[in-house]
């Protein structure tokens, strides 16, 4: 770390000291300026504690974080804190288009900036929303400052005619059966006014769900804070107690660069395994790694996945949902179930150990967390792939795969780009039955732009009508965490930079064999070399502005999706050179 992230006040105490014990112009100001909003001297002595509140009306994630945000105040004042809330962006993924991805590394500068630009001791990081929480860890995996992360919680479980829904894993299930003719315009009306019935985010194991997940495990929220449903008064009591933590953080100066270690990482892996986690989860932890100096290779995800059996029965994977994951006693309960797996001396934002949180959790459940002895399967929710037509990898949820497509071979469907895909995948006259492989190329993150969830490529209309539910669908796009099927995604390198995607054809014979890791393209070396000469690259999307920075500094998504340049300078030139 830099001395500047780790430089106190100017006697040696609090950051803030630097603004306001100043004796010169800049401290008069300082104090005259925040004693205006009422502020007194006496306050000004104490910890200031940041909170950012992601609070937005175009994101219904976080759209009781005002109120949260006043817990958290009163935490910080009962431990002889003074709260002072900030904004940054904040990004709704029902909202916001191309894609949220395009706005992950922004609202992560926006939030480093201002965490490094102002003048307070310690941070709470209020996200939930599927980009919000990977930004901000790596904003504070940058910023290096005191932080700690408090999630929004999921919503209560949608009901609909005695059934628990969830979202968006039911959306696509409901939308898919109005498409095939078996729901009316008024029964689609219905079950959209019954699935997202309360605050919070989704409430499968999607990726805010997998996010919230991996700030617990990591070590950066405290126990128990991923699960509890947003409306529960207890989120609101979390609340509080998260804002007396990040006093004592500042007060034993705990930095995340402290607790966010490689080991702190293996644990984040090896609950998202255990849990049938979001596959973004994968791009997001590379990202947070990179910003903490660490390489991440997917290798490690799949070591790891082989190692770890699945033990949570939530959807898309499993049964429930959730509530019921908390009323069984949520992330502490999992990881108390893989303590022999785990690395137990990590510190935490409890100012504890891993082992020493768990220590008193307690399974109370065993249909929604089953134990080491009696997974729901030896292996872990996420498999990596990799073959000739993925030299840099691509990643499938294996847990969520129709058991007769985890080995398949079959004839390649392609679509060359997101808009060629809407324009074709639903013509009667589209040369393709359900043994066809469906390939879209473009969708990644230079070529979509910035990697959408739309590698969960529709059924053709037509199969649909026939019965047809999954297929081997395959894509250099992403996916969201509630979804499910034969989905291979994060192909790299992608196809607008040349690699082999780019060269798939109509009829191509590609393999697919999740036990063995194989993806492979079934045509001769020969064969692609000639196509590679006559390839040309995609036209770029943007000519000016955030979305030209994006596309000319994006990394793929084996290294994270991250900016080159907000990578430490010697992990950047490590990453770029190769050597």
């Amino acid at each position: 770390m830099t001395e500047e992230q780790r430089k106190p006040g100017p006697s040696g105490g609090l950051r803030s000291e630097k603004y306001f014990q100043e004796k010169e112009l800049w401290g008069f100001i300082h104090r005259s300026f925040t004693k205006s909003m009422g502020y007194t001297d006496e306050d000004l002595k104490k910890p200031v504690i940041g909170i950012c509140n992601t609070f937005s009306e175009l994101n219904k994630c976080h759209s009781h974080f005002n109120e949260l945000v006043e817990y958290v105040k009163r935490g910080v004042w009962q431990a002889g804190g003074v709260p002072m809330e900030f904004p940054t962006i904040s990004i709704g993924e029902p909202y916001v288009k191309p894609t949220t991805m395009l706005l992950r590394n922004l609202m992560a500068m926006d939030t480093e900036e201002m965490m490094k630009a102002h003048p307070i001791d310690g941070v709470v990081l209020l996200g939930g929303c599927d980009k919000t929480v990977p930004a901000q860890l790596m904003a504070a995996a940058s910023a290096n400052l005191p932080s700690i992360v408090l999630t929004g919680g999921p919503m209560l479980n949608g009901r609909l005619n005695g059934r628990s829904l969830g979202a968006c894993t039911d959306c696509y299930g409901f939308t898919l059966e109005h498409k095939a003719g078996n729901l009316t315009d008024e029964e689609l009306a219905v079950a959209e006014d019954a699935i997202c019935r309360s605050d919070g985010h989704c409430m499968v194991m999607g990726t805010a769900s997998t996010m919230a997940s991996i700030a617990e495990a990591i070590g950066m929220a405290l126990p128990g804070c991923a699960a509890i449903p947003a409306p529960d008064s207890r989120r609101k009591h979390l609340a509080e107690r998260t804002g007396k933590q990040i006093v004592e953080l500042v007060r034993r100066d705990l930095r995340p660069r402290d607790i966010m270690t490689a080991d702190a990482i293996d644990n984040a892996i090896r609950v998202t395994m255990a849990s049938g986690g979001s596959t973004n989860a994968i791009i997001h932890l590379v990202a947070i790694a990179g910003r903490l100096g660490l390489k991440l290779p997917l290798r490690r995800f799949d070591e790891l996945s082989a190692e770890t059996p699945l033990l949570l029965n939530l959807r898309p994977s499993g049964q429930y949902q959730m509530e019921e994951y908390f009323e069984a006693g949520g992330v502490p309960a999992l990881m108390k179930e893989l303590e022999p797996l785990l690395n137990g001396d990590c510190l935490t934002v409890t100012g504890r150990t891993i082992r020493e949180n768990i220590a008193s959790a307690r399974t109370l459940n065993r249909d929604v967390i089953r134990s080491l002895e009696a997974p729901l399967d030896p292996q872990g929710g996420i498999a990596v792939l990799q073959g000739n037509l993925a030299p840099d990898g691509a990643l499938i949820k294996q847990s969520a795969v129709s058991p007769g497509l985890k080995r398949h071979r079959g004839r390649a469907v392609v679509f060359d780009s997101p808009a060629d895909l809407a324009a074709r995948i639903d013509d009667p006259a589209l040369d393709v039955d359900e043994n066809s492989v469906l390939v879209l190329k473009n969708a990644g993150p230079k070529g979509a732009p910035a990697m959408p969830e739309i590698g969960q490529i529709p059924i053709p209309s037509k199969l649909l009508k026939r019965g047809v539910r999954d297929m081997v669908r395959l894509s250099d796009a992403r996916i969201s965490g509630t979804s499910y099927g034969a989905l291979v995604v994060h192909v790299a390198p992608e196809a607008a930079i040349g690699g082999p995607l780019a060269l798939v054809q109509d009829g191509d014979e590609i393999e697919l064999d999740i036990a063995e890791r194989r993806l492979a393209l079934l045509v001769p070396e020969e064969e692609l070399a000639k196509r590679r000469q006559g390839w040309q690259p995609p036209s770029p999307h943007y000519d000016r502005g955030y979305g030209y920075l994006f596309q000319e500094r994006v990394l793929q998504a084996n290294l994270g999706c991250d900016f080159d340049f907000l990578l430490p300078k010697e992990l950047r030139e490590e990453l770029l050179t190769g050597k």
